[in-house]
C-alpha cells in the first residue's frame, strides 16, 4: 500500500446505473423524492431531462470499485473508518455508466498492529465534463501477525 501513496490506479471498468438500481436504492433508503423515482415528471420537470441517480446510491459503489482497483494483501482484517470531504460535482443520469480511480492518499501506522489509509476515489459519468463523485475513503487494517 505504501508503494501506491500518491499514484492514480485505474480506471475501472465501467457500470451502468439503471432504474432498477436507483428505485432499489430508494427502497432500502427510503430517499423516494422524485427526482430519482419518477421518470415521468423528471423528463419534465428536472434540469436533467431525466431521473438521477442517489448521491448515497453513487457513494455506495465505491465498494465495488474498491475491490476492482485495489487488491490489498498483508492484513488480517480491514475496516471502514468512515469518509473524508465527499463531495457529488455532477448528478449521474439514469442509464449513465460510470467508473471509477482511485489514488492511496497516505499510508499511516496507528500503533499495536493498526494502519489507516485514506484512499482518495473519482468517479465519472462517461461522457460528462466532471467527476460525479470524489471522497476520501478513511480505512484502517490491521497487519497479519508475524
Amino acid at each position: 500500500m505504501k508503494a501506491l501513496v500518491g499514484q492514480e490506479v485505474g480506471p475501472s471498468a465501467w457500470r451502468t446505473i439503471a432504474q432498477a438500481d436507483i428505485d432499489a436504492f430508494a427502497e432500502l433508503s427510503g430517499d423516494h423524492q422524485w427526482i430519482h423515482v419518477d421518470p415521468e415528471r423528471a423528463k419534465t420537470e428536472s434540469p436533467y431531462g431525466a431521473t438521477i441517480a442517489h448521491g448515497n446510491l453513487t457513494l455506495a459503489t465505491v465498494d465495488g470499485f474498491r475491490a476492482e482497483l485495489i487488491s490489498s494483501t498483508g492484513f488480517a482484517l480491514g475496516v471502514n473508518y468512515g469518509w473524508n470531504k465527499i463531495r457529488f460535482p455532477s448528478p449521474v443520469p439514469v442509464d449513465s455508466r460510470i467508473r471509477a480511480k482511485a489514488e492511496v492518499v497516505s499510508v499511516e501506522e496507528k500503533g499495536a498492529g493498526w494502519y489507516e489509509v485514506i484512499t482518495r476515489f473519482t468517479l465519472e459519468v462517461e461522457g460528462a465534463d466532471k467527476p460525479c463523485f470524489v471522497g476520501d475513503s478513511v480505512t484502517r487494517v490491521m497487519a497479519t501477525p508475524a
